[in-house]
This record gives C-alpha cells, structure tokens and sequence, in this order.
C-alpha cells in the first residue's frame, strides 16, 4: 500500500541523513537535554533552605556546565572534521546575530539546507504563515509545525538582527508602525534569516553588508 501510495504522489527523493548527521543530533539532543537540567537546577535552587542540599545544586550545575562544555566541543571538533559540514558552519556564523550555538542546531536539525527553495525551507522551519480556510471564510495567518529545535534556534538571532541588523531592524519597524504585533515582526525575521541561510549556504557564499 504504501509502495503504491508512493508511486501515485511521487515524492522528491531525499537522501538518508549520513552517520555523521546521526552522530550530531544524538549529540544536539543530549546538549538540550543538559540546557534543561541546568534551568530546572537554578530554579530548584532558588527554594533551597539546606546547606546540603545548596552545596549538591552548585556541584550539579558544576558538572552540567563541563557536560555541556565536552558536547559542544565534540559537535565543533565533528563539523571541522567534515569539509561541507564546515563550510555551512562558516557560512552560517558570517550571518549576524547568527551564532555558533544556533549554527550547531541548524546544520544538526536541518541539512536540508542549501537544497530546497525558499517556501520549502520556510515551512520545514516552522516558520512559514498558514492560513486557516473554511469555505469563503479565511482566518487569521499562524504559523504551525516544522522543526520545532530548528524554530527555537532562531528566536534569539532575529531579536540580535531586529535590534542590530539594519535592513532587519527597518523591515520590524515598518511592520510595527503597519500595526503588527511584535511577535508577528519576530517570526517574520526568523523567517527571513533561515530563508537567507537556505540561500547563502547554496550559493557557497558568506554574508556581506550591502554596500550604501
């Protein structure tokens, strides 16, 4: 049924993820893992009344933090050690706003990247707009699905490029001054940048400032 169902739809044929990509997701995975033991510890930490039990938080924190430190050395020393891997990673960090830390999700979470148009890669992100329809009536425009990891990865990049960016800092502007809400102007960036990244990455190229 499903060798049918195939042939009828005739999806785009993708390649598997290679071991190198499975290596760096287990580790991606874990790295988060880790980000949320160390915000449940400090916040654990805060109600604290034993001595005890402050002295095991701070060795806990301790160990998270070189835990986290040997992860992130491991998915750098993996990327480098990959000649494409470490083009995306260059290319990646020369966007502004765009940081190492968010450029080991996009290459783990998205190694798409580079190899589908604009749309495609905007709703795989789930950072495309949807719009809900029944009959004539058409609902407000959200945005739904996609990589969730790959989403939260670029929230703190379009705040840096809304406030620092700016062609990004004028294109939030004029959408605020239009009467969208902040959060609109936000996912609009997040999409732009992943849209951007997509483009660069495909054209082997860094990011450049537009010459005045």
């Amino acid at each position: 049924m499903l060798t049918h169902f195939g042939a009828l739809i005739e999806p785009d044929v993708r390649p598997a993820p290679s071991k190198i990509i499975g290596d760096l997701k287990d580790l991606h995975v874990a790295r988060m893992a880790l980000i949320k033991d160390r915000a449940a510890a400090r916040n654990r930490e805060k109600s604290l009344q034993s001595s005890l039990l402050k002295c095991q938080s701070r060795e806990r924190l301790a160990q998270v933090a070189r835990h986290l430190e040997a992860i992130e050395d491991r998915m750098r020393a993996i990327i480098e050690s990959d000649q494409d891997l470490a083009r995306r990673l260059g290319v990646l960090t020369s966007i502004p706003g765009l940081a190492t830390r968010s450029a080991f999700t996009l290459i783990a979470d998205m190694p798409e990247l580079g190899t589908l148009d604009s749309q495609a890669i905007a709703a795989l992100s789930g950072t495309a707009l949807m719009t809900r329809q029944s009959g004539k009536r058409t609902g407000k425009a959200f945005v739904t699905g996609g990589r969730v990891n790959v989403r939260q990865a670029l929230y703190m990049p379009a705040l840096v490029a809304a406030r620092f960016n700016p062609d990004f800092a004028a294109m939030c502007q004029a959408m605020t001054a239009r009467g969208k809400p902040p959060k609109v102007a936000l996912t609009a960036i997040m999409r732009k940048l992943i849209i951007l990244a997509n483009a660069l990455i495909r054209a082997d190229r860094k990011w450049e400032p537009r010459l005045a």
